[in-house]
C-alpha cells in the first residue's frame, strides 16, 4: 500500500540572520517602522477607523522601497527568495516574472490580532519578522480544503504537521515566510508585553 501526497501546500521558510550586517539592517528597519507609525497620520487614521490594534501602512503608503533605502534593501533580499520559491513551485511564468507590487509595515500591540484572510490578485505573499518578543503571536495557517471537509472528523492531536487542519509557525526576528497567496492565514492575539513588528508583501505576475 502506498500513500501519495498530492496537491501539497509548500511554505518557504528562511532566515536573514546569516546575511552580512544583519543586526544593523534589522535595527534600521525597526527604527523605520516605528518612525512611520509616528509620522503616518493617514495610516493611523485608517487603523482607528478599522479597529486595527496597532499600526499598519497597508492602506496609506505604497512606495516604501522607493521612500526609504532600508526597504529598498529588503526588497532586494525578498526578490531573491521569491525567485527561489517560484522555482521550487515549478511555476511557468512564460514571458513574465514575479514583481513586488506591495509592501507594508505591521506593528501589532499586545492583545491585538489580525483575523483570517487571503491576498487576492497576488501569486506569492509573505512576511519578514523584525521584532518578535516573548509571547508574540505565531502565524496561523489553515488547510485550504477546510471548507470542503463537511462531515470529516477532527484530526488526532498527534497527527503529523502535514495532516493538521491548522499549523502555527513561530517566527523569530529575521525569519522570512513565503506562501502562495490563496492560502488563508491569520495572526492570533499578541501575547507579548511589547509590540510585534513585521513587514508583509505581495508578488504579482507581470
Amino acid at each position: 500500500m502506498t500513500l501519495r501526497p498530492l496537491f501539497v501546500t509548500p511554505i518557504y521558510e528562511a532566515s536573514l540572520t546569516p546575511d552580512r550586517s544583519f543586526e544593523n539592517f534589522n535595527a534600521e528597519i525597526f527604527t523605520a517602522c516605528q518612525g512611520l507609525a509616528d509620522e503616518d497620520k493617514a495610516g493611523r487614521a485608517w487603523c482607528r477607523a478599522n479597529r486595527y490594534g496597532g499600526y499598519t501602512s497597508y492602506a496609506s503608503l505604497d512606495d516604501l522601497p522607493r521612500r526609504m533605502s532600508v526597504f529598498g534593501e529588503l526588497k532586494v533580499k525578498l526578490d531573491r527568495h521569491a525567485k527561489a520559491f517560484a522555482a521550487d513551485l515549478a511555476l511557468d511564468l512564460g514571458g513574465g516574472r514575479l514583481r513586488l507590487d506591495s509592501l507594508w509595515v505591521n506593528i501589532l500591540k499586545p492583545g491585538a490580532a489580525h483575523s483570517g484572510h487571503i491576498h487576492p490578485h497576488s501569486v506569492i505573499s509573505g512576511t519578514y519578522y523584525v521584532a518578535t518578543p516573548p509571547g508574540a503571536s505565531a502565524l496561523k495557517l489553515e488547510d485550504p480544503r477546510l471548507p470542503m471537509m463537511m462531515a470529516a472528523p477532527p484530526r488526532r492531536p498527534d497527527a503529523p504537521e502535514s495532516a493538521q487542519t491548522f499549523v502555527y509557525l513561530q517566527p523569530a526576528a529575521g525569519t522570512l515566510y513565503l506562501w502562495e497567496s490563496w492560502l488563508r492565514h491569520e495572526v492570533p492575539a499578541n501575547g507579548a508585553k511589547t509590540e510585534r513588528v513585521s513587514v508583509s508583501f505581495n508578488y504579482g505576475w507581470r
